[in-house]
């Protein structure tokens, strides 16, 4: 008798645990601007120089799961850079390079329903460059778009301002191969994205 009562209660709590759960879901959509960052490399006796380039993303987003304390959410960014410029002492890079990411990711939001929710984000997909058909200095590139991996790892805060809106502000770390810069490093490089926007939450 103890051990059915027992599996009555259990199976209540987690009843009410599961529901609770399923009204707490919600889903997302985000704009976001801001830059990306690439740390100088050195090739060669050289320095590979990148510009800051002007980044965009947009971000849709479902929680499956809050309990209060948390909140677990797939998202998926798609990230875009139109122009990274390249400097260099020799004339075999592009004159700059467009870049795009999309990378579907697992998020934890802590207090996801409170004003202000911290937030990381881990995940994995995939990494599109586009060089420009012309080197730095003049002449053609014959460099080709390359596609590839990319492993993703962000951070930020949410903080609400009225009703379903919120405030973003994050960073995110793109790890890829590198890019079609004709210099065939082996290197692997970080896409540094820091931006803010805003959050629609429906």
């Amino acid at each position: 008798m103890a051990r059915k009562r027992f599996g009555i209660v259990a199976l209540a709590t987690v009843t009410i645990l599961v529901a609770s759960a399923v009204a707490q879901k919600s889903s997302e959509v985000a704009g976001i601007v801001g830059r990306s960052f690439i740390s100088d490399q050195s090739i060669s006796g050289d320095t590979l120089h990148f510009g800051d380039g002007l980044t965009y993303e947009a971000n849709v987003s479902h929680r499956f799961f809050g309990f209060g304390v948390a909140g677990i959410s797939v998202e998926l960014p798609f990230v875009f850079n139109p122009s990274t410029k390249l400097n260099y002492t020799i004339n075999s890079v592009p004159k700059d390079f467009s870049a795009y990411f999309i990378t579907p990711a697992a998020r934890v939001n802590l207090f996801p329903t409170t004003a202000f929710s911290p937030w990381v984000s881990v995940g994995g997909g995939f990494a599109r460059y586009n060089p420009n058909s012309t080197l730095e200095y003049g002449g053609a590139n014959t460099g080709k778009s390359t596609t590839g991996g990319v492993f993703e790892i962000g951070g930020g805060l949410d903080v609400r301002v009225y009703g379903p809106i919120k405030l973003r502000g994050e960073v995110r770390d793109f790890y890829s191969g590198e890019p079609p810069l004709n210099l065939n490093s082996g290197s692997h490089y970080s896409h540094l994205f820091a931006g803010a926007g805003v959050v629609f939450t429906f």
